[in-house]
């Protein structure tokens, strides 16, 4: 059976992810930006936590974890080239790695660029993946630690996995990644109808993920880099494609 999977928004534009394998009633939660929320759907459920996974060292990502561990104590799990900087981990992983929730088998691999040392776990029994701040919901996280080739990579290992893939991402900025994304590719039928369908979730107060890969791998222009109206666009008929993503990259930090 395939992982239950809760979307619990927290802090101002933040999620955290509850995974519950319904054969074992493990449950695990991916990334603690705040405790409360994830405190309050745990209680409300009656699930007992069996596992944290970390995909970062980030504030944002890791907060709320003491206070969580008070009320849920849990093994903590999390990268092991970044454990210098992240809360004490029980388990160290790195790419290729296997973690489990439950009898579901996850796969470590290695995200770095927005920082070095992030890393996204994947379950594909369940067809889904945690990307946090790397792979986002028609964007992709800043590039702050790692090089813009760097997070080029990373972002083709997500984009290799099968496109029925479920992409559950760190941050609810999928609006805002549509607006720029419509800069970039003005003519993509696809991305406007979907930019449609995304400012109607948000009025009605829903989270815009998690999201096929299918989907991204059709409108994220991160993703788009060998896509020749958008490298006309740019100008960069000629350019490698890690040089096109970078320069997408640095229009969406100006935008």
């Amino acid at each position: 059976m395939a992982l239950e999977i809760l979307t619990i928004p927290c802090l101002r534009d933040n999620y955290a992810y509850l995974a519950r394998d319904p054969a074992t009633g493990a449950v695990a939660v991916v990334d603690v930006p705040e405790a409360a929320p994830i405190i309050a759907a745990l209680d409300a459920r009656g699930w007992q936590l069996s596992d944290v996974l970390i995909t970062h060292h980030h504030w944002d990502h890791v907060g709320g974890l003491a206070e969580l561990l008070e009320h849920a104590p849990a093994r903590v799990i999390g990268g092991e080239a970044d454990s210098g900087r992240l809360p004490p981990l029980d388990i160290a992983v790195s790419e290729g790695d296997e973690v489990r929730i439950g009898d579901e088998t996850g796969r470590v691999i290695d995200v770095s660029g927005h920082t070095v040392g992030h890393i996204a776990f994947h379950f594909p029994d369940s067809a889904a993946v945690f990307t946090a701040d790397s792979l986002m919901a028609l964007g992709c996280g800043r590039v702050f630690e790692g090089s813009m080739p760097q997070m080029h990579r990373s972002l083709a290992k997500l984009a290799a996995l099968p496109p029925e893939t479920l992409v559950y991402s760190g941050h609810e900025y999928t609006e805002a990644n549509a607006a720029f994304a419509l800069s970039v590719d003005p003519d993509n039928a696809r991305l406007a109808a979907r930019a449609r369908e995304i400012a109607e979730t948000r009025r009605e107060g829903l989270p815009t993920v998690p999201v096929p890969l299918s989907e991204e791998l059709a409108t994220n222009p991160f993703l788009r880099g060998d896509d020749p109206g958008i490298r006309a666009g740019l100008g960069m008929e000629t350019a490698s494609d890690a040089e096109v993503f970078g320069e997408i990259r640095a229009r969406k930090d100006r935008f």
